[in-house]
């Protein structure tokens, strides 16, 4: 029996290579918003850091943050067509739904973002629950796994962001970092998550290890 009978993974730099996008809408954001300029070498950097280092480096005040995610999730909404899965997503979502392994999208993105960019994978997905707040996604892992009948020590929660362990970790359920994504592996590292996945392989690899 495999270890884990409930996988909450995050979306954007996870299951969606939307990193690409969001480089490109950043410096409008900044500007849109009135805050801190980051220069071009400097930008790798932010990758290194948590939210809300991020948040300080922007100058992003807390009244200011919800008009933030608002005004992404639409501009997101709209270049879903753009965006895609990484490659191998699809196929790693049919072995887990084929081992009886559910599987939940927990986002901050909006869910018809979230359905656009999925197309035909929608079906391969347990559950959704988007439109978490930036750092508000402990709740909705914990509401997941009570919706799916999953234990904690049954969830493995995986993101590509610090807040996504850290998350997890509020939960008590084991964390997934994977390295592909937005924050660098070294920082994921840093954080301690359960596991730090290198490619899709292995993640799949560790999702099915029995007990």
């Amino acid at each position: 029996m495999p270890r884990y009978r409930l996988v909450i993974f995050d979306f954007d730099g996870t299951l969606a290579d939307s990193l690409p996008w969001f480089r490109a809408s950043f410096h409008d954001m900044i500007a849109r918003f009135n805050l801190a300029p980051v220069p071009a070498e400097e930008m790798e950097g932010l990758r290194g850091l948590s939210a809300r280092e991020i948040m300080t480096r922007l100058n992003v005040s807390t009244w200011q943050l919800p008009a933030i995610v608002s005004d992404m999730r639409k501009r997101k909404l709209a270049a879903a067509s753009e965006i895609s899965l990484f490659s191998g997503i699809p196929a790693m979502l049919t072995d887990l739904q084929g081992l009886d392994i559910k599987t939940a999208i927990v986002s901050s993105d909006s869910e018809a973002s979230v359905r656009q960019v999925l197309g035909p994978a929608i079906s391969l997905i347990t559950r959704f629950d988007c439109g978490a707040a930036v750092f508000g996604k402990h709740w909705k892992f914990r509401r997941v796994a009570r919706k799916l009948g999953a234990k904690p020590s049954e969830t493995i929660c995986i993101g590509d962001e610090i807040r996504d362990i850290e998350a997890a970790r509020a939960a008590d359920m084991d964390s997934g970092a994977v390295a592909w994504g937005y924050a660098l592996p070294s920082a994921l590292q840093a954080a301690r998550p359960t596991h730090l996945f290198n490619s899709i392989e292995e993640m799949m690899q560790r999702l099915t290890m029995t007990k």
